[in-house]
């Protein structure tokens, strides 16, 4: 999900014009989503170009991606991908998947892509309890927020060793600060992060950029 609040509006077309390569697939994908309910959804340029970065870094093989909405992040993933690369991606709305399933086809990496249309996180919790499903190196969870705190943990299951978890949103638009905000959503982005920064099993970075995105490495 998108959000600007951290920078004032020059710093912000700073850092997109000097630290964002775009291309017309990509640009032609966000223009598409902001046209559509709930077009705020879309991660931002920059934090898919970092995904795609650490993909690539990381010699990647195979991924998890909890939420796809219009399927701008699993574009920049799947691309840095190797050929027999394989990302799983799980989400319920079809309404907004055949328009990541289009561009995925336009962009020739829909062979590395199997959606399923599920309840996500039904869908992880039966992976966790299928004993030959191969760990993956790299999930990217941006699901149901209120969900997170019982995600963490499937995820960390599902993990390769020394692999790597990312949850966006961790901010959830400073919220998480905001002692007068006790929604339940905001509640369950506080109890992950605390979670994540009490765990011995891992270590993790959270960026303050977009809407915040916070880095787990499995130890």
């Amino acid at each position: 999900m998108t959000s600007v609040w951290m920078l004032n509006p020059s710093v912000w077309e700073y850092v997109r014009s000097t630290g964002l390569r775009d291309d017309a697939l990509l640009a032609r994908l966000r223009e598409e989503t902001r046209g559509i309910r709930f077009g705020h959804m879309q991660v931002a340029p920059e934090q898919g170009q970092l995904l795609g970065f650490l993909v690539g870094l990381l010699g990647v093989r195979r991924i998890l991606e909890i939420g796809v909405f219009t399927g701008y992040s699993s574009l920049c993933m799947a691309r840095n991908l190797p050929e027999d690369g394989y990302m799983l991606a799980l989400d319920n709305q079809p309404k907004f998947t055949a328009i990541a399933e289009r561009y995925w086809k336009e962009a020739g990496v829909s062979g590395r892509i199997e959606l399923r249309h599920c309840d996500a996180f039904e869908e992880v919790s039966r992976l966790c309890e299928d004993e030959t499903v191969e760990p993956f190196d790299l999930i990217f969870l941006d699901a149901d927020k209120g969900r997170y705190p019982g995600y963490y943990e499937r995820c960390l299951s599902l993990l390769a060793p020394r692999g790597l978890l990312i949850l966006d949103n961790v901010l959830w638009y400073g919220n998480v600060t905001e002692i007068s905000h006790q929604e339940d959503t905001t509640r369950a982005i506080r109890k992950v992060n605390e979670m994540v920064h009490d765990d011995p099993r891992v270590e993790h970075c959270l960026l303050p950029f977009a809407d915040g995105m916070t880095l787990v490495r499995k130890l």
